[in-house]
């Protein structure tokens, strides 16, 4: 039996800007999407028929209400494989947390199964089958930043950004997780954040390829930050404090509840980290990665 490991990383939102509420009850939207390569793990297997899906993480589905479950669903059947699958997932990555995990998942399947069975899918099918399967996914079949449009599935790779060139990202999960369906809904009760003034992604990804980083980070902007902070105080209260400690930037990523920090170099990251802990207790999850490592990057 063939067997075949990938990495599945995840990503942060370095802008997220709602247009407004389509008629198909999507959102429109404009994204800066930038790779962080905290990863889960796949391993793949052929075996003799279905899809099989076993995870380390209690309590995660492993039918069809996984992701990785229905990307590989999918998979075989858009490429009329008759043999099966047999899927382990290692988590590491929190879930309901704003990092894509899941959705990186079922991407880093639809690449892992198309490596494992002789490539029988173009990338433009590829592609087709990640955009049903979720908003995010697109993305994560590739490995650089990328301008995300629509609802999120149209992606414009793009180059590494120079300003971020030798700075960390501190990635810091309180514990419980953001629904992403309750936090579009409530942009309803914030206007401002809902009909967004389009063109600020492509502005900031501009910034970063030709400005300084403080000019780039007060630029920086999530509109689902308007519904999720004030149901969630203590993310408010994290952005507050990293800022005040060192971070040139603090942003939740995607609907939360991550937030993440930029800061200028390794040492600095990490006493931020320790004076984060001390602060709000040992339980919080986080992560401490260069921004610029790619998905092959080390994580601290």
């Amino acid at each position: 039996m063939a067997t075949l490991e990938k990495l599945s990383p995840c990503k942060v939102n370095l802008l997220l800007n709602v247009l407004g509420r389509r008629p198909d009850g999507f959102h429109e939207l404009e994204t800066l999407l930038h790779p962080v390569p905290v990863c889960d793990r796949l391993v793949f297997e052929t075996a003799p028929g279905g899809v099989q899906l076993e995870c380390d993480q209690a309590g995660l589905p492993t039918d069809g209400r996984n992701l990785v479950h229905r990307a590989a669903s999918a998979f075989l059947e858009a490429a009329g494989i008759r043999d099966g699958v047999r899927i382990r997932l290692e988590k590491q990555i929190p879930l309901a947390a704003g990092l894509g995990g899941g959705s990186s998942n079922a991407a880093t399947t639809l690449l892992g199964l198309n490596e494992l069975f002789g490539n029988p899918l173009a990338a433009e099918r590829l592609h087709a089958l990640a955009a049903a399967l979720g908003s995010d996914v697109p993305f994560f079949l590739q490995s650089r930043p990328a301008l995300a449009t629509g609802r999120g599935e149209r992606i414009e790779p793009l180059d590494f950004f120079p300003t971020l060139r030798g700075t960390f990202f501190l990635l810091a999960h309180p514990g419980f997780g953001v629904p992403t369906a309750w936090a579009y809904q409530n942009l309803a009760r914030f206007p401002g954040a809902l009909n967004g003034t389009p063109g600020r992604a492509r502005k900031l990804a501009t910034l970063l390829r030709s400005s300084d980083l403080f000019t780039a980070a007060r630029h920086f902007y999530n509109a689902l930050e308007a519904p999720v902070l004030e149901k969630y105080p203590l993310l408010a209260l994290f952005q507050e404090f990293l800022r005040s400690h060192g971070a040139v930037a603090a942003l939740m990523s995607g609907s939360g509840s991550t937030t993440f920090a930029i800061v200028e170099n390794r040492r600095e990251a990490e006493a931020l980290r320790e004076k984060f802990l001390v602060k709000f207790g040992r339980s919080c999850w986080t992560a401490l990665v260069a921004a610029t490592a790619g998905a092959a990057g080390q994580v601290a």
